[in-house]
């Protein structure tokens, strides 16, 4: 099971929290857990290298975790390009989560 935790403060995320592998097939052949990974990280990518956001993240392969969050200070102009990354991220979290509910675990928290 992949446990995702989504932070939100004024309605926008800012936080991600990802851990665990889905269980859906065998490692190196998930493609559930490849699909999750490759939608959290190419979101993670897009604030770096195209919203050229510096966020705080922390992956360990081993255990299955990818921690991001946004930094405080962001101009407007930052934390819309940001939204829009996250919230599109969400999407395809949400629709996989829909689709293999016994193996992704969603939670969206309020600050």
């Amino acid at each position: 099971m992949t446990d995702i935790t989504i932070t939100k403060k004024a309605n926008r995320i800012v936080k991600v929290e990802c851990s665990g592998h889905t269980g859906y097939g065998e490692e190196g052949e998930d493609i559930v857990c490849a699909a999750l990974s490759s939608v959290v990280q190419t979101a993670l990518m897009g604030l770096l290298a195209v919203a050229r956001v510096k966020v705080d993240y922390h992956r360990d392969d081993k255990k299955g975790t990818l921690t991001f969050a946004l930094p405080d200070g962001l101009s407007e102009g930052k934390k819309h390009d940001a939204a829009v990354i996250l919230d599109t991220m969400l999407c395809g979290v949400s629709d996989l989560r829909e689709g293999f509910s016994d193996f992704i675990n969603l939670e969206v928290t309020n600050l």
